[in-house]
């Protein structure tokens, strides 16, 4: 007789039992690293959010004992009322100070920022460098309170990077784990400036990690709450921005006027990005045509911004005051426009000047501008169809920043999280999709990459085009005493024919050498900087550097897909 068929409950009891019994060898075995891990990612967020509390609070503190006022939330206004040579001077003595700090503490005398950190988490396992980020914090801090007009969260952001390195190398973490942990410290404090914990937690993986990988996720998300903890003790669980009613959209009808203003915001977003590479490139030659001292760069810079101030004040500081005017309808269209036009050239000549800071405040309140005057536009052609201009400004300060920063999922949950509007996710996303499709195919997916790439680090591409930059000729390489070393006679050979690598280069470097020569080794040399004969160290073979780029490839899959 066959036996009686199971019924359906008792195999799906079996199953929990049998899935009880699993998760429970796992808690055993992995929980303690788990929850130590965990434990690390809290205390990270929990530094994080105190870093990101106290550099807004230095800001607010600077600004108010330079400028006089004790409500710095209003300093545009305050502002026109100083005399011309305060309104001068303070952003030029601003700058020398952060061009001297960056001088003496940087070797490049830049500031770092945000594409730093991405750099970091995909070449250096998490790291950056400790030394000049916390001079560059110190510099924007300097810059932010004397009218630099950039944003605070790009320095925040690596000055949370900074404290991860400091954990990463005191715990001896490796790739993934570093990685992660930097993806805590983003997240804390990008939730801790914004009082966002979902856009901080999904920008730190959308932007910096570059994945969604599933074991990423659970600190980054602690890490992220903690960052927000902290700001709501100090400020409440109030929103960064508070608009005046509901957005009311005519669904239908009006949809097609927010892809339009998608693709407006997306040109804007495109010249906002190219106004300050070209201002970097200019202030790069006028500094190599003149000689100008490095450090007395962002003075130069100051000075201008100071006398742009004198008529228009709007543009010093982050700008939150004239963000917030634009999401409640309080500005005309020609004010709209000009304030605009200004703060491309204010952050071109803050960012082009090297005085430091961010980009994400400053397209918030272009993206914000822009929406309005559009929505000005619109609403007076079709008034009778079309909801209010509050409703266009909140897309356009989505659709720009998204553009800007390449990240539409956080971007525009971090819309929502600002204002408290969850009424208005439709217009958003749909004018946020337009301007990011814009952007990214006029510049390398976002301003960051784009920074990265005018480096000549290819990471917009992915893995497979940055991976080989990060193994030198040298480590990879089979020395004279290996066992299958290459012949020394025909490396000469090859080396006075002109075939060779020098040994700190990169496989990236070096693979073009196989394709032209057709080659199946290199010679590895080292070249001095003298006319003395370069030294054979070696030679690169063909399979050996295609083995450690297919490595380098899984590797990063598997950590993409766990």
């Amino acid at each position: 007789m066959t036996a009686p068929r199971k019924s359906f409950l008792s195999q799906q009891m079996t199953m929990a039992v049998t899935s009880c019994k699993d998760g429970w060898a796992v808690l055993r075995h992995k929980g303690p690293s788990k929850v130590t891990f965990w434990f690390i990612a809290l205390v990270i967020g929990i530094a994080a959010g105190f870093a990101a509390l106290f550099f807004r609070k230095g800001i607010n503190a600077l600004q108010a004992f330079l400028y006089g006022t004790d409500d710095v939330q209003f300093l545009h206004t305050f502002i026109s009322g100083l005399e011309w040579y305060y309104i001068v001077l303070i952003p030029t003595c601003g700058g020398l100070v952060s061009g001297l700090i960056l001088h003496h503490f940087t070797k490049d005398a830049r500031a770092r920022s945000v594409a730093d950190v991405i750099v970091g988490s995909a070449l250096h396992d998490g790291r950056v460098e400790t030394r000049a980020g916390l001079a560059s914090a110190l510099a924007s801090l300097v810059t932010l309170s004397t009218g630099g007009s950039s944003g605070r969260e790009g320095p925040v952001v690596h000055l949370a990077a900074v404290i991860t390195t400091w954990v990463n190398r005191r715990i001896n973490a490796d790739g993934i784990t570093g990685r992660d942990l930097l993806g805590c410290a983003v997240a804390a404090a990008v939730s801790a400036s914004f009082n966002a914990p979902i856009a901080g937690a999904l920008f730190a993986l959308e932007v910096v990690l570059r994945h969604f990988a599933v074991h990423a996720f659970a600190p980054i998300v602690i890490a992220s709450v903690a960052g927000t903890v902290i700001n709501r003790l100090e400020f409440g669980g109030v929103t960064e921005f508070k608009l005046p009613t509901t957005g009311e959209l005519q669904f239908y009808v009006e949809l097609p006027a927010f892809l339009l203003l998608g693709l407006t915001c997306g040109f804007i977003a495109v010249t906002l990005m190219r106004a300050i590479f070209w201002a970097e490139d200019i202030g790069n030659a006028i500094q190599s045509r003149t000689r100008l001292p490095r450090w007395l760069r962002p003075m130069v810079a100051g000075a201008a911004l100071g006398v742009l101030a004198l008529w228009f004040p709007h543009i010093i500081g982050v700008g939150y005051e004239t963000t917030s005017l634009a999401l409640t309808g309080e500005l005309m269209l020609h004010e709209a426009v000009v304030f605009a036009i200004l703060k491309v050239i204010a952050v071109a000549i803050t960012l082009g000047g090297r005085m430091g800071g961010g980009v994400f405040s400053p397209s918030l309140m272009l993206g914000a501008l822009s929406g309005l005057a559009f929505g000005l536009i619109a609403t007076g052609i079709f008034p009778d169809v079309s909801g209010s201009t509050s409703l266009y400004a909140l897309a356009g300060m989505g659709a720009v920043a998204a553009a800007v920063l390449g990240a539409p999922i956080s971007t525009t949950l971090i819309v929502f999280e600002l204002t408290g509007d969850w009424q208005t996710g439709l217009a958003v996303m749909v004018a946020v999709s337009m301007s990011t499709a814009i952007a990214s195919r006029a510049v390398d997916h976002s301003f960051f990459l784009t920074q990265i790439e005018r480096r000549g680090i290819h990471l917009a591409a992915g893995p497979q085009a940055y991976l080989l930059s990060m193994f030198t000729a040298a480590k990879t390489m089979r020395s004279p005493d290996h066992p299958r070393a290459a012949d020394e006679e025909r490396c000469w050979d090859m080396i006075g024919a002109g075939v060779y690598v020098d040994g700190a280069a990169t496989l990236e470097a070096a693979m073009p050498i196989f394709e032209q020569s057709g080659a199946n080794f290199v010679p590895v040399v080292t070249l001095s900087s003298d006319a003395s004969p370069p030294e054979l160290l070696g030679a690169l073979f063909h399979v050996d550097a295609l083995r450690a780029y297919n490595r380098a490839l899984a590797a990063t899959a598997a950590e993409e897909h766990s």
